[in-house]
């Protein structure tokens, strides 16, 4: 299989991915976020889910192609540029684009229904990490309306203690400042899926785009699902004013 990129873009990725790995910041977690988020719940910056959609398309990408420069390195390669594209590449799925994800798998899949078949996996694949991100935000989600409700009870009863209580909606901030930059980026791969199912329409059958619009809407529904209980949780603290 033979990959071919643009020089431009290829040394972008490769600066950029060299830089990540030199810097020790491919990997995701609690220590890229600011503000609000450094008080987040540790369900929503560790474990698995949490990498998913938690970075734009090229930070992604180069972030993909930062692990692909460690192993390159390590293999004793001759092309250590090429092999960490083509790692990098891998890595980057729909996250770069309905473009770039488009002429990946053109130049993996000549035929038009073997790409839509790999693309049916990758979203069924994002689809099963939108559900998991769901579940642990569900679980986060439940403790902060909690805690919410706890405090507008001791508002109500005036025995409020305001630092303390300061401190946990400073936490629940945090959290839905997290939830929604990972709902951005879902809402922006599923997008990305509609583009890229709306390239292929000329050449694929009716059925094979019916299926794959079916599954871009199954994704989207479970991001909306997400979004209602983000949004609920958003006005139930924005109702709480402290003294």
């Amino acid at each position: 299989m033979t990959l071919t990129v643009s020089a431009s873009f290829k040394k972008l990725l490769i600066g950029s991915a060299v830089a990540l790995f030199l810097s020790g910041c491919a990997s995701t977690g609690s220590s890229m976020l600011s503000g609000n988020q450094s008080a987040a719940d540790p369900r929503l910056t560790q474990g698995n889910d949490a990498q998913f959609f938690s970075k734009s398309g090229f930070q992604a990408c180069a972030a993909g192609a930062a692990v692909g420069v460690a192993g390159c390195m390590l293999s004793g390669t001759s092309n250590r540029a090429e092999c960490a594209i083509i790692a990098g590449l891998g890595a980057c799925g729909v996250a770069m684009g309905a473009n770039f994800y488009l002429d990946q798998r053109r130049n993996e899949y000549a035929s038009t229904t073997e790409r839509l078949e790999v693309m049916s996996q990758d979203i069924q694949q994002d689809t099963q990490r939108v559900i998991a991100r769901t579940e642990t935000a569900r679980q986060v989600l439940a403790d902060d309306r909690a805690r919410i409700e706890r405090i507008e009870t001791e508002i109500a009863e005036q025995r409020v203690n305001q630092e303390a209580a300061e401190r946990e909606l400073a936490a629940i901030d945090g959290n839905i400042d997290i939830l929604r930059r990972d709902l951005n980026n879902m809402q922006r791969s599923v997008t990305e899926y509609e583009e890229v199912a709306q390239l292929e329409r000329q050449e694929a059958s009716p059925e094979e785009i019916a299926k794959i619009e079916q599954e871009i809407g199954t994704m989207n529904q479970q991001v909306l699902a997400l979004q209602q209980e983000v949004d609920d949780l958003y006005s139930m603290r924005s109702a709480i004013t402290l003294g």
